[in-house]
């Protein structure tokens, strides 16, 4: 992989296998411009977050999933909205990457944020909860332009497959903005 490409880690916040945010990082990996790469780090295997268990030894899930947001040039995360805010199977996932805090993973991490709901509102809600929590992590967050699918049923075929032409277009767009976010962030 040449020098310039970049790497990207996408997290669904959802571990439904039929989700549509698991669809939407699919399709993010089909319409990735060229010279970007994204692979998909998996949350369910990580334990509730707890204290004790980090000071007896930072799990072997945890350590992967923090490496790969450590190797990779930005974040994208794929949520989708629980209750008006976002999944905890994401928050604990974000909660690991976080510590240390003076050595967090996410620390300064280029970050983009989209999601896709069966709702009329799309994540509106879900990504305002989730950029307040990266806020504390010093994330540096993407904010335009944001993809909030909704009626995702309308927007995915029965197997998945973003077929709605507009919103393909917009995570064109999206993917094309996170890739010059991502390298005006990245060190000289």
């Amino acid at each position: 992989m040449p020098d310039n490409d970049l790497r990207i880690v996408g997290v669904a916040g959802s571990l439904r296998k039929g989700s549509y945010n698991r669809a939407l990082l699919r399709a993010a990996q089909e319409l990735a411009p060229d010279g970007m790469t994204i692979t998909v780090a998996e949350i369910g295997n990580l334990p509730l977050y707890d204290a004790d268990v980090e000071a007896a030894g930072v799990p072997a899930p945890v350590a992967a999933f923090r490496q790969a947001i450590r190797q990779a040039d930005a974040l994208l995360i794929a949520t989708p909205e629980y209750n008006y805010s976002l999944p905890g199977v994401l928050k604990n996932a974000i909660d690991w990457a976080s510590r240390p805090p003076a050595d967090s993973a996410l620390r300064q991490k280029p970050t983009a944020i989209m999601g896709a709901s069966g709702g009329a509102f799309g994540t509106v809600r879900a990504q305002l909860a989730l950029r307040q929590s990266l806020q504390f992590t010093e994330t540096q967050v993407m904010l335009k332009p944001e993809v909030l699918v909704a009626k995702a049923q309308d927007r995915f075929d029965a197997d998945g497959r973003l077929i709605d032409e507009p919103t393909r277009q917009l995570l064109q767009r999206f993917l094309e903005a996170l890739a010059a976010w991502t390298r005006r962030l990245q060190p000289v």
